[in-house]
């Protein structure tokens, strides 16, 4: 069965094809020309939802199933912040890197040098008979600095609740088990096998 995934972003991609690798899982890229969806829902799920059901109506195949994922960092510190604006924090052009620093910047600006954070990953799941989505998340603190290599993203600047170490510095194995994106797609994946 096919899983056409509704994102370009190389490090889902990954981490994607890694936890679902019973399927084949494919960028939808590779089926189609790219193209801007926007996402301008209020939460993890209506951004999920709205790129799914993009990616599914625009491939035309009506046997494929769609995953999207959205998923973003709320420092307490920030208030919530970025949440939902996650990807796009550091600005219009902004890449992984200008993101956490700008992240790591903000939360040194508000008097603190690390403060209770958590992930969340919404993924929702289209098919031609139904919508669903799913969600998982991930406690720890967020850091005004960056600490090893690993990952993508903020994980250099979050430490997961009960480790010392970063997403960074942690081994991959690790951070699969802990991982956010991992608890929902555990969730995703019972609804994907139930699928006929």
């Amino acid at each position: 069965m096919k899983l056409v995934l509704a994102t370009s972003n190389k490090g889902k991609v990954r981490e994607i094809k890694e936890l679902c690798s019973e399927y084949e899982v494919i960028p939808y890229g590779e089926l189609i020309k790219e193209f801007e969806i926007v996402e301008d829902g209020d939460s993890f799920k209506e951004n999920a939802l709205i790129k799914a059901r993009a990616v599914f109506k625009a491939l035309g195949n009506k046997d494929v199933i769609v995953i999207a994922d959205d998923s973003g960092i709320s420092v307490d510190a920030l208030d919530g912040d970025p949440g939902i604006y996650s990807a796009r924090y550091g600005g219009i052009n902004a890449d992984d890197k200008d993101n956490l620093n700008k992240l790591m910047q903000n939360i040194k600006e508000s008097g603190v040098s690390s403060s209770p954070a958590y992930y969340t990953a919404a993924i929702a799941i289209v098919t031609k008979n139904s919508e669903q989505s799913v969600h998982g998340w991930m406690y720890g603190t967020a850091l005004c600095e960056a600490r090893g290599e690993g990952g993508f993203g903020y994980d250099p600047m979050f430490i997961p609740l009960g480790f010392d170490k970063t997403l960074g510095e942690l081994d991959a194995g690790v951070k699969k088990e802990l991982s956010h994106r991992s608890k929902a797609l555990d969730l995703a994946l019972k609804i994907i096998k139930s699928i006929k």
